[in-house]
């Protein structure tokens, strides 16, 4: 039986050697069967891992808000001929706010051993980067949009953090970055500590933790860039 690899890829537009260990890269190239979100740029990730790879010869099944629920597990059936099969994400570490995720529950259902591939992951890097507590903290995924919805969850996840002494991390749209920065300067206490981690791994990185009274002082242009923002409240 074949196995199921979890393929981490570049966080943007940055080489693979970078993020991607050798190793890891040889077992990319001997898989022939791909579960990806979108195959346009999974494409684009293989062919600048190794630039002689044969593209064509590779079978990609497309995994996204629009695949059938019912036809997941059958993306699974190449390892039942020995076939090893891998899991490619649009950014970053597979079934981690990622859809694969649920690929993943089929393989262990199925007895199919899954075997995660070390790479980049933007909650961890961004984590380690921001001087707060890693031993207790939760990423809570998207901010909701709506004003009055995101305003009660900016302060329930501050309250959180203070009465668990716990980090919350969460994420944004990149095009609605600069408007919940805005929004989290407005509605935290003046002394709880924003980190604000971007563009990962690329040239243009940038990662810093301040209080949102600096904050306010020292405002960033986050518009259209992948960013990561986390939050710690003083305990209560």
């Amino acid at each position: 039986m074949g196995n199921l690899y979890l393929i981490p890829t570049t966080l943007g537009e940055s080489g693979t050697s970078h993020v991607i260990p050798s190793d890891v890269s040889v077992i990319i190239k001997n898989i022939k069967y791909f579960i990806v979100e979108n195959i346009r740029t999974s494409r684009r990730f293989l062919r600048k891992l190794d630039p002689n790879m044969n593209i064509d010869e590779l079978q990609f099944f497309e995994l996204n808000q629009h695949t059938d629920s019912r036809i997941i597990e059958t993306y699974l059936n190449p390892t039942q001929d020995g076939h090893d099969v891998g899991i490619i994400s649009e950014a970053g570490c597979p079934g981690v706010a990622d859809p694969g995720a649920e690929v993943v529950r089929y393989a262990h259902i199925r007895k199919i051993r899954v075997i995660p591939l070390v790479g980049p992951s933007s909650i961890l890097l961004s984590l380690m980067a921001s001087g707060m507590n890693g031993q207790n903290f939760a990423f809570i995924g998207y901010i909701p949009v709506k004003p009055v919805e995101r305003i009660k969850t900016i302060k329930e996840i501050e309250r959180r953090s203070a009465f668990e002494n716990q980090t919350q991390i969460f994420i944004e749209a990149p095009y609605r970055n600069n408007q919940l920065f805005s929004d989290l300067v407005k509605n935290l206490g003046e002394q709880t500590r924003l980190c604000i981690a971007c563009d990962l791994t690329l040239e243009t990185e940038f990662v810093k933790t301040l209080t949102v009274s600096r904050w306010i002082k020292e405002v960033p242009d986050l518009n259209k860039r992948p960013a990561i923002f986390l939050l710690s409240a003083n305990k209560v």
